[in-house]
């Protein structure tokens, strides 16, 4: 058996392989997909009758799966980037330094993809009946303190907010 917390950090370490050969200009675009698919659950969760008044009150895999969802979709199509060599060209100096920054946002959104799914699933309860956060002991004890700090928790209402409107700042200054 293999405790969450070690799968968390394996995907942060893919993602932020994925990243360096990427590069930043790419990855950023995934990581406002996330902040987007995290708004757009709050949104559903908040104002759409039939998600507020049964799925969350449940939270059972039904609304795991309807949160995961929408959050593999709109990081498939972050990831489904258009060319954007001129751009990312013209913003980078070094070809190292572009590597660099693309590892760290790859990681950071290897925590993003991986920590909001496992949030997810620990907020239902863990649907699955082979998956638990860590049987006991001390690996449980880092398993749930380490879903205190997972983007969904972090970026609550209103601050998923104004996390879009800084992405979308941004993607109109620096894209655009």
């Amino acid at each position: 058996m293999m405790s969450l917390a070690i799968v968390f950090w394996m995907y942060v370490i893919l993602f932020a392989l994925i990243g360096g050969m990427r590069g930043w200009a790419k990855e950023i675009l995934v990581s406002f997909s996330v902040i987007l698919a995290l708004a757009l659950t709050a949104l559903l969760e908040r104002y759409i009758p039939f998600i507020r008044d049964v799925l969350v009150p449940q939270k059972n895999s039904v609304l795991f799966w309807l949160r995961t969802l929408i959050l593999i979709l709109l990081v498939f199509f972050g990831y489904q980037t258009v060319n954007i060599s001129r751009i990312s060209a013209k913003l980078t100096r070094e070809k190292i330094e572009h590597i660099i920054l693309g590892t760290v946002i790859g990681a950071i959104n290897g925590y993003l993809i991986a920590g909001t799914i496992w949030f997810y699933m620990a907020d239902s309860s863990y649907p699955f009946g082979n998956i638990v956060s860590a049987p006991s002991g001390e690996i449980a004890t880092i398993a749930n303190n380490m879903l205190l700090y997972m983007a969904p928790r972090l970026l609550g209402i209103p601050g998923i907010y104004f996390a879009v409107v800084v992405a979308f700042i941004f993607v109109i200054v620096v894209f655009i």
